[in-house]
């Protein structure tokens, strides 16, 4: 379980600060969801103890922010997903689980692999001529790349057996063997040869590597050849890995996984090994972290799949498509162990499927988030460090001035009772007052002003207005702005649903159509 950060402390009143800048911004991510207290307390909950979460309410109140902070409540992930080869059976990759200290010990392990890198002109000056980088005649290095010496003109790869041999006839006979190199070629891409260490004769490789040489001594090349023998395999899901994964609106190859398509199928050299074509879904890489959906009821029954992951914490991986070379291809067990922190609105509660809010209620908490607040001292001051977070996240505008705040919170207590008929109250809905923020920003940025200000505020509520509100402005109704708008055409090609909302005669000429 992380440590807990700091707690943060809020001046005691909006009389202490002369603009948003003066407001601390808490370090602890739940303590900046606003107004939904009793959620934020069953976040704690849900990240302690691994237990699910739905959230029920409207957009723009805080399930996306509070599923998140969640997320920076857990661990880190302890384990790294891999699909490992099946020689015996390719169709049927398994799974390695491999925890963290195995994962450092490998890393550690693969940088002695990786060898030395020197500069050409260090090597064995026979190894830098076998390996293209010195010419054998000026004894100029360049890269392997460039056939001929830039500096003689002549050819300068050395080939085996002619070049340093001693062959009296080496002008004529290694003049037209060179002619068989291809351009740009090179005998050699690594030489083995021996050499000296601390009194040790030990086995040693020159590799090229780009304009500079890799050198691999004994205990790198023993290594290799152990990685060589052992399976091939590929990370599915890496150790170093968010723990919040956003599904919302995933197709189903998306959230469950896939098996990519490969034309050339089983072919020994062209083809590519199924355990190399698989693809993870995100319910595998939530794996050991959160995995959250906003808008569940739209994934329809794809829920299924979800209620069967959250049951098994296992979910295979298959090729969905059946015309698919990937079709065939199918990885077991891949473990997929996630807190689900769900989100719907009200009118859609009815169409999440019954088992799975029964998983949910059985395994977790449902919480109805608030979308008003007390128009309090205490409950400004959130609103105040609502203000100072936006601005701190958006990074293009100033900051905010206690009058401007002072604006917004009037807009605030305007729209609870407009929205939400509360009085005295402070609304929740915080994406759509952040956009009058941000709006109010932008004004305050191409004025040229230091401080978001009052006038700025009163500005931005002109400007920001939706779409049906500048309607009504300019054509007195929703109606009659589609009166204006519609053509004969479209009202002939809108035919019977266009009239039926529409059915008075007198007020669209043109008739029924």
């Amino acid at each position: 379980m992380a440590t807990a950060p700091e707690p943060h402390r809020l001046p005691a009143a909006l009389d202490e600060i002369a603009s948003t800048a003066d407001i601390p911004i808490p370090t602890d991510p739940l303590d900046r969801v606003i107004g939904q207290a009793r959620a934020v307390e069953t976040a704690r909950i849900a990240a302690y103890q691994h237990r699910h979460l739905l959230l029920v309410g409207p957009p723009g109140i805080g399930k996306s922010m509070t599923a998140q902070a969640l997320a920076l409540h857990l661990e880190r992930p302890r384990t790294e997903l891999r699909v490992v080869h099946n020689p015996e059976n390719p169709e049927r990759p398994s799974i390695e689980l491999v925890g963290r200290e195995e994962v450092y010990r490998e890393r550690e392990a693969a940088r002695s692999v990786e060898g030395e890198l020197i500069q050409p002109s260090e090597a064995p000056s026979g190894v830098a001529e076998r390996l293209g980088y010195r010419c054998p005649r000026c004894s100029f290095y360049s890269t392997p790349s460039e056939r001929y010496c830039p500096s003689c003109g002549n050819v300068k790869q050395a080939l085996p057996g002619l070049a340093g041999s001693g062959n009296p006839f080496r002008d004529l006979v290694g003049g037209i063997l060179e002619l068989t190199v291809p351009p740009g070629g090179n005998p050699q891409e690594s030489v083995r040869t021996t050499r000296l260490r601390n009194g040790v004769e030990e086995v040693v490789s020159y590799e090229r590597a780009g304009e500079q040489i890799k050198v691999l001594d004994q205990r790198a090349l023993e290594r290799r050849r152990t990685l060589q023998r052992e399976s091939p395999r590929k990370v599915l899901v890496k150790l170093d890995r968010n723990p919040f994964v956003m599904a919302t609106g995933a197709s189903e190859t998306e959230l469950l996984g896939d098996v990519r398509h490969d034309p050339y199928g089983g072919h020994p050299t062209l083809g590519t090994l199924p355990y190399d074509r698989v693809i993870p879904g995100e319910i595998h890489e939530a794996h050991e972290g959160v995995l959250f959906i906003d808008e569940l009821p739209s994934l329809g029954p794809i829920q299924r799949h979800i209620l069967t992951a959250m049951q098994e914490k296992r979910f295979p991986i298959t090729g969905r498509n059946p015309q698919s070379g990937g079709a065939s291809v199918r990885v077991d067990s891949v473990p997929c162990d996630f807190i689900l922190v769900a989100a719907a609105n009200i009118q859609d509660i009815h169409r999440i499927l019954s088992p799975l809010r029964s998983r949910i209620a059985g395994s977790g908490y449902e919480v109805l988030l608030e979308t008003t607040m007390p128009d309090t001292p205490a409950n400004r001051l959130r609103l105040a460090q609502f203000c100072a977070q936006e601005i701190a996240v958006d990074g293009r505008i100033r900051p905010a001035t206690r009058e401007a705040i002072l604006e917004l919170i009037l807009e605030a207590r305007r729209r609870a009772e407009v929205l939400d008929g509360r009085r005295n109250a402070l609304t929740l809905r915080l994406r759509e007052l952040g956009g009058l923020l941000r709006t109010a920003g932008d004004l305050a940025a191409v004025s040229g002003g230091a401080f978001i200000e009052a006038k700025h505020v009163t500005e931005a509520l002109r400007r920001a207005r939706s779409i049906e509100e500048q309607i009504r402005d300019t054509y007195g109704s929703f109606q009659g702005g589609l009166r204006q708008e519609v053509t004969e055409s479209q009202r002939q090609s809108m035919g019977y649903h266009y009239w039926n909302d529409h059915p008075d005669p007198n007020q669209f000429p043109g008739g029924y159509g």
